[in-house]
């Protein structure tokens, strides 16, 4: 079998990772007035506060999805294999931490978590390279390293999202589509490229559903963020269990015991 090691262009991957930080290293320095949005819907009323940061992030995370696809078109199989499922994780890492910048006051902490940040974008990239080609023998190493980055991302931002006291519907709205995201790709991962997309719609419902339960409770963000962690994974874990076809009798050990341990460290922390 012919040995695979295929790594991205460096000159491109410095090109994306510098764009991307440069733009939330400009972002403490421009300011524009914050625009105060409406809506009223049957039984309340819906507010949305648009200012800089918020545009930022989400360019942010469209130019990391897009120059992800720029770099995968240098990788021998980019042209034959599909690249969007390799956007995802990017964009996901470029809106992530871009939750702590935007909202530390410039300092030795900005800076520490602006340089993790940026190592972590590349990791995330060059593991995303890699995982294009299934028959490369890191291939393994990178999927693995994609799912975790992926719950821990999952992690950071439902922490940042529950401490800033947001109200439920705009929780829901960074708790839903945030693990429809990270149960599809950690999936797609597990499964050699097929796409669950109503496994990850159940797992994301289900998640929406116990946050709303959770959401009313005196807990910390950690302890929220740990209890929906747990279950998240738990889920997807069952759910690649039950698609790869194994045992009823043992498919369910290992989400249950990462679902003890997991609530168990949440708590811990609590305590």
């Amino acid at each position: 079998m012919e040995d695979h090691r295929n790594l991205p262009d460096a000159n491109r991957l410095s090109v994306l990772a510098a764009t991307i930080l440069l733009a939330y290293a400009l972002t403490p320095l421009i300011q524009f007035p914050e625009q105060n949005l409406g809506l009223q819907l049957p039984g309340f009323f819906l507010a949305i506060e648009l200012n800089f940061s918020t545009v930022v992030a989400v360019l942010v995370a469209l130019l990391a999805a897009a120059g992800a696809d720029w770099l995968l078109q240098t990788h021998p199989r980019g042209a034959k294999q599909g690249r969007a499922s390799h956007w995802m994780l990017p964009a996901l890492t470029a809106w992530v931490i871009g939750v702590p910048l935007t909202n530390l006051q410039g300092g030795l902490e900005w800076w520490v978590v602006f340089a993790f940040g940026g190592s972590l974008l590349m990791l995330v990239l060059v593991a995303e390279y890699i995982a294009l080609d299934p028959t490369d023998v890191r291939h393994g190493p990178a999927s693995i390293g994609l799912t975790a980055v992926s719950f821990a991302l999952y992690l950071v931002l439902i922490i940042a999202v529950r401490a800033a006291g947001f109200r439920l519907y705009t929780l829901l709205a960074a708790v839903i589509p945030a693990i429809f995201l990270v149960s599809l790709r950690t999936l797609s991962l597990r499964l050699g490229g097929q796409w669950k997309y109503t496994w990850g719609l159940g797992i994301a419902l289900v998640t929406g559903q116990f946050a709303v339960g959770l959401h009313y409770l005196p807990i910390s963000p950690i302890q929220f963020s740990l209890m929906l962690l747990g279950l998240s994974y738990a889920l997807t874990s069952l759910a690649g269990s039950i698609v790869e076809g194994r045992a009823w009798q043992t498919l369910w050990i290992e989400p249950a015991v990462m679902l003890i341990l997991i609530w168990t460290l949440g708590g811990v922390v609590g305590s």
